[in-house]
């Protein structure tokens, strides 16, 4: 059982297979793991027995940097959720030891925390002690407990503001008022939304207006918001996040069409954006709009990572392979901020138990007295994740990526 299995799952992110880089790196230069595996399509590939042998074809370094370079999960994702059922744990555990499976190391977000904890108590629970299980953070969110914060957010800042950035650009060419509403991801926390304010670093514009999950949307204040602004531009940003919810806890994208659920009970979120949109050109306001949803590129720019966000995500997976061999099990890498100026952090673990099904939200004194932006708290803690550029590789114009299934 000297073997190691890594898997993704959840939503992707820009440097999910930098973390998995980095656990296959630190397995390769230690004597006691035999064979790298990799589970396709998260705990329900490894449920069906979908692994396949990936020391081979990272034997090189060549290999290791393009799987760094590559965005999203380039073993696929799931998003399966962990049921009551001894058939189905017996099931993994079987897959585990036919394989040869002692260290297991699960790289994801909440509910992915939540597969690492419960696959840990079984194990436990039945005296399994020859498998280790470690979690490793993963998502753009940043909503992941304990953790100051979680690999791929950095760079989904990075991208949202150079994003916002560029798009002040756009908006400013015209001497007509123009409202731009741009929706980004966050269904509980506006980590990413606050991320938008970055824009401004180097002297530009940043969003007029800042609207997150945290805080309850009141339309009425929102209108009179957009009033104030527009009398002292003629160009107008507002970041949102797509889970905004108004006073009685229901999604404004709920108001525009029903959406559906997914296998973890979270509603599929997105339209909020398009919502406020209506209600300010219903609003006669005198000025055009415009829409944005940045979609999945927020999550999947990897042509604009933060080197910070790669170097984080390599540690993290490393860590996870150090604790595992040294005999420990149930726990999730973490990253511990010393200072933000100099920046400097720490990785550690912590019981995954600590992490599984709690969320961590954004601090309503790091937002301005109006409740509508954020304040200089806000832009310290995110700055530092956002620096430093990877140097990626291209090939024929773009970047080169690589495919494993």
């Amino acid at each position: 059982m000297n073997n190691l299995l890594v898997a993704q799952s959840g939503g992707p992110t820009s440097v999910i297979n930098a973390t998995m880089a980095g656990i296959v790196d630190y397995a390769k230069k230690t004597n006691k793991i035999d064979k790298i595996y990799g589970g396709l399509h998260g705990i329900k590939g490894i449920i069906g027995g979908q692994l396949i042998e990936i020391h081979k074809i990272f034997s090189d370094n060549k290999n290791l940097n393009l799987l760094t370079q590559t965005p999203s999960s380039a073993l696929g994702s799931s998003r399966y959720k962990l049921k009551d059922d001894k058939a189905i744990y017996e099931k993994i555990i079987d897959v585990l030891k036919r394989f040869g499976i002692g260290y297991f190391i699960y790289i994801g977000g909440n509910d992915s925390m939540d597969t690492v904890l419960k696959l840990s108590n079984y194990c436990r629970e039945n005296s399994i002690d020859d498998i280790k299980i470690m979690g490793v953070p993963k998502t753009i969110d940043n909503d992941l407990y304990i953790t100051d914060h979680t690999p791929g957010f950095g760079s989904a800042a990075k991208y949202i503001a150079t994003t916002t950035a560029e798009l002040f650009c756009d908006l400013r060419v015209y001497d007509m008022p123009l409202v731009g509403v741009l929706e980004i991801m966050g269904r509980n926390a506006g980590w990413l939304t606050a991320s938008a304010a970055l824009s401004g670093v180097n002297g530009g514009d940043s969003p007029n207006l800042i609207y997150i999950p945290e805080v309850e949307f009141d339309e009425d204040k929102f209108i009179e918001d957009v009033k104030k602004e527009l009398a002292k531009t003629h160009y107008v940003l507002i970041a949102l996040s797509e889970g905004l919810k108004d006073s009685d806890g229901v999604y404004l994208c709920e108001k525009t069409s029903k959406k559906g659920i997914d296998a973890f009970g979270h509603k599929m979120l997105s339209g909020a954006g398009k919502y406020v949109e209506q209600l300010i050109k219903s609003s006669d306001l005198g000025c055009r709009t415009r829409g944005i949803e940045l979609s999945l590129m927020q999550r999947a720019a990897g042509h604009i990572v933060s080197l910070t966000d790669i170097e984080e995500s390599k540690l993290l997976g490393a860590k996870a392979v150090e604790r595992a061999l040294e005999g420990y099990t149930a726990e999730m890498s973490i990253i511990i901020r010393e200072s933000s100026n100099p920046y400097k952090v720490t990785i550690s673990s912590v019981d995954v138990a600590k992490v599984a099904n709690f969320e961590k939200t954004v601090p309503l004194e790091w937002l301005n007295e109006e409740k509508n932006n954020v304040n200089e708290k806000m832009i310290e803690y995110i700055y530092p994740l956002i620096q430093g550029e990877y140097n990626t590789l291209y090939e024929n114009g773009i970047p080169k990526h690589i495919k494993l299934f």
